[in-house]
């Protein structure tokens, strides 16, 4: 049987919601020895572990979405999806993430052993926790239909830079995630006109993610996490550039810095990742890994603008997702289905854990 290619797309924060609680007990305890090698790290940084967090009684925003919590939580979620891809239906050929998902791309691609790559998701959402420098809040400029309205965009644009302190943080689709200082996102709300009660829409416990503001973070991420964790990947990987990291080019220094670097205090071009990822390796399908699947309607959007094999507007990627889906979502079970091997506790379909690392 042919297998379809398949680009892999990591979620970033905000995607363990109260729907999501349970995730890891619903869907991965065949990863039990995974997941308490995560939560040892948690236990010697003296937070609550993973185990805990996901089998609590209720969801709670407050605890829940805090970057020492979400981040551990979401990382989990993610890196046993993807190991639980069905390599005998999928072919990956390329992985990318939005904004925290770029750390899980890592990780994904064996660039980080597994427990590094825990390490270094759960170390940068605390740091960034630890300050909760700024915020951020999400505006759209797209229609009903998910197409660009004409000048919304650029309108954005000059918004920030006509408001003092007010940043781009990350390029979301049909949407821009705005960041700085509450008074540069209070300004900006003031001139922002009102939609559907959701947007301007601020994000609990978010920092200034992706601006100038997180340099601090960054010097810290540098001091705490060597450049000796890391290694070449093991699959192309796309960065908030849209550059690509080809495994036997990759230089591992140049990847160290640009992901506590750059990737920390520039903004970042989600948008751009997800154009150049089909465009480069022209994937069958595009995985979203889990938890949730709020990110795919970003991707779709992108993929709309760019008129992805045909695609002009939400309905016509509506009905194409009905009829030979090519976005799978897992954390939506209907989607989850096509995408794992059924009556199979799958530990290690995917083992990217080259250039010496091993799954610890």
């Amino acid at each position: 049987m042919s297998r379809k290619t398949a680009l892999v797309v990591a979620p970033g924060r905000g995607t363990y919601n109260k729907e999501e609680l349970g995730y890891l007990k619903r869907h991965h305890a065949h990863h039990v020895e995974l997941i308490a090698g995560f939560d040892a790290e948690r236990r010697r940084m003296g937070q609550r572990p993973l185990h805990d967090l996901d089998g609590a009684e209720r969801y709670s925003v407050n605890e829940f979405s805090r970057g020492d919590n979400a981040s551990g939580l979401i990382h989990a979620c993610a890196i046993c999806d993807f190991l639980d891809i069905d390599t005998d239906q999928y072919e990956v050929v390329a992985i990318t993430g939005n904004s925290m998902g770029w750390y899980l791309a890592l990780a994904c691609s064996g660039s980080l052993a597994q427990q590094d790559g825990f390490k270094l998701v759960n170390t940068m959402g605390t740091f960034m926790q630890d300050g909760l420098i700024g915020g951020q809040m999400i505006y759209p400029f797209v229609d009903d239909a998910w197409r660009e309205i004409p000048g919304k965009r650029t309108a954005l644009l000059s918004l920030i830079e006509e408001v003092p302190g007010l940043y781009l943080s990350i390029e979301l689709g049909g949407m821009l995630v705005l960041a700085g200082e509450e008074s540069a996102l209070a300004a900006a709300e003031a001139r922002l006109e009102p939609i559907g009660g959701r947007f301007p829409m601020r994000l609990a416990n978010h920092a200034a993610f992706h601006t100038p503001l997180q340099q601090p973070v960054s010097e810290r991420g540098r001091g705490a996490l060597p450049v000796e964790l890391f290694g070449k990947p093991s699959w192309p990987l796309v960065d908030g550039r849209g550059h690509i990291w080809y495994p036997f080019e990759t230089s591992v220094p140049d990847l160290w810095d640009y992901t506590l670097g750059h990737q920390v205090v520039q903004h970042y071009d989600f948008s751009a990742a997800v154009r150049h990822g089909v465009r480069e390796f022209a994937p069958e399908v595009i995985i979203l890994l889990g938890p949730g699947g709020t990110l795919g309607g970003a991707i779709a959007q992108v993929l709309i603008a760019d008129e992805w094999r045909g695609l002009t507007s939400k309905t016509e990627f509506a009905e194409r997702q009905s009829s030979d889906p090519i976005l799978l979502s897992m954390g939506l079970a209907d989607q989850r289905a096509k995408v794992v091997s059924r009556g199979k506790a799958q530990t290690s379909n995917l083992t990217p854990w080259a250039n010496g690392r091993s799954a610890e």
